[in-house]
């Protein structure tokens, strides 16, 4: 007998700038954020991609995928999608895009990817500001008596 359903696991989760697919069906992500420096907050990302790749499954799912604010409570954004496998040698790839997202805080941020509700991983994303660069002060001129 063959299983109905099985959950899967979750091969990858990544952040990045943006993911493109090719003809052929391979993906390409670009810009995979481990850290984020920016000059200022608050700030707004005009894009941010999470690549998501799950496997070894049968069935029908829903992935949610869910920031979260540094205070660990407040989710700023999410996502729902459906996806099905067909059996546990396919794999199904999802892709979600949160726009215009505005950090108002330095700190450390979370992604939880879960499936069908059940938390299959939770990862930190560290926002700092960078440290404006030291100005060089101009050396004093000689004085001269006189």
């Amino acid at each position: 007998m063959q299983p109905s359903r099985i959950l899967p696991d979750l091969q990858c989760s990544l952040l990045c700038e943006e993911v493109r697919q090719e003809v052929n069906g391979n993906f390409i992500l670009i810009g995979v954020i481990g850290h984020v420096q920016v000059p200022q907050v608050p700030v707004t990302a005009a894009k941010l991609c999470v690549f998501n790749r799950w496997t070894a499954g049968v069935g029908s799912f829903t992935e949610t995928v869910r920031l979260v604010a540094p205070d660990r409570s407040t989710v700023l954004r999410h996502s729902n999608v459906k996806f099905v496998l067909q059996d546990a040698d396919h794999n199904a790839t999802n892709v979600t895009l949160f726009g215009q997202l505005k950090f108002e805080a330095a700190g450390v941020y979370f992604l939880e990817i879960l499936v069908d509700d059940v938390m299959k991983l939770r990862y930190p994303i560290m926002l700092t500001v960078a440290k404006a660069p030291e100005s060089e002060t101009a050396p004093e001129a000689p004085r001269t008596e006189g």
